[in-house]
């Protein structure tokens, strides 16, 4: 009997130690990049989740009942900020019940607060100017200068809730930031020749990434930020693309694509459809989704006039 007794102690204490080890801190992104970002940081020490898909515009969000049952059990909510997630986000973080990832409670992190904002409305916007957003442009995790700053400000707080694996986290942000930089240069020599080349974009998400290589935006697709392209606008775009020869017409990928093409074809200018995050459920990092957004802009280079 006592044989048996040890046998099936031995057997327990196996399974229990072949059991994998729990992560220290559960955290949830609004978007597949910050969860990029923070999976980086965290590694094993973390549990991340992302509220949005890639395809998705973060703009609009169902604010489902599963997402809010994964911020029920979050540790911290990582948000892009500046009103990007204002349309469904509150909505999710009444719905959790969990005062640890409410707004200005540690467990809430606004990323926004550690890049240099772009295009802060400096008058009083209102909804007739559509989808303007008063504290700035909230695109900015298109930059890589933007996602180091912003993995170091995850880190510090990741220190600040788990302070038992603080050097873990230090370690993490070294090796991102340095495989960041490695891409970087990388990415800035393949692109060089883009510095001060006209540019059209579909919606406003191109000031960082303009701000980063050199692009110059002459005009956007829709008529003001958030309203559908209207043939008259078209039209107007595509006289002011022809008179400054741009190059490249620039969309993300969650927009439709049927006006960047006819007014690529038009111009003609090369057509860019940037990876809009992560495939993060996938396993992508934040570095092999920017290289798919290199390569689309190296594509549509090559296929403009005069690529």
């Amino acid at each position: 009997m006592n044989s048996f007794r040890f046998a099936a102690l031995s057997a327990a204490l196996c399974c229990l130690f072949a059991l994998p080890a729990r992560a220290d801190l559960n955290v949830v992104t609004t978007v597949p990049d910050l969860a990029a970002l923070t999976k980086a940081v965290g590694g094993d020490k973390a549990t991340v989740t992302t509220l949005s898909l890639p395809t998705q515009d973060p703009h609009f969000v169902d604010a489902k009942p599963n997402l809010a049952l994964a911020l029920n059990k979050a540790d911290l909510l990582v948000v892009v900020g500046l009103d990007l997630e204002i349309g469904w986000l509150p909505t999710l973080q009444l719905g959790a019940r969990n005062a640890k990832i409410q707004s200005g409670n540690p467990g809430y992190l606004d990323a926004s607060q550690f890049v240099k904002v772009l295009e802060a409305p400096t008058v009083k916007v209102d909804r007739s100017q559509g989808d303007v957003h008063p504290g700035g442009n909230p695109h900015y995790l298109h930059d890589p200068r933007a996602a180091v700053a912003v993995a170091r400000g995850i880190q510090e707080r990741l220190a600040q809730l788990d302070p038992k694996n603080a050097a873990t986290y230090q370690a993490n942000l070294a090796q991102f930031t340095k495989s960041v930089e490695a891409a970087q240069a990388d990415w800035e020599k393949r692109l060089a020749a883009l510095r001060g080349v006209p540019v059209i974009s579909y919606h406003k998400t191109t000031a960082y990434l303009g701000d980063w290589l050199g692009f110059e935006t002459i005009a956007y697709l829709e008529p003001k930020p958030g309203i559908p392209p209207t043939p008259s606008h078209v039209a107007q775009v595509l006289a002011q693309g022809r008179q400054r020869k741009a190059r490249l017409v620039v969309q993300e990928e969650y927009y439709p694509d049927s006006t960047s093409k006819l007014v690529a074809s038009k111009i003609p200018a090369g057509l860019v459809i940037l990876p809009s995050g992560a495939n993060f459920r996938d396993g992508e990092t934040y570095v092999q989704r920017m290289e798919r957004l290199v390569k689309a802009i190296e594509q549509g280079l090559a296929a403009s006039k005069g690529g």
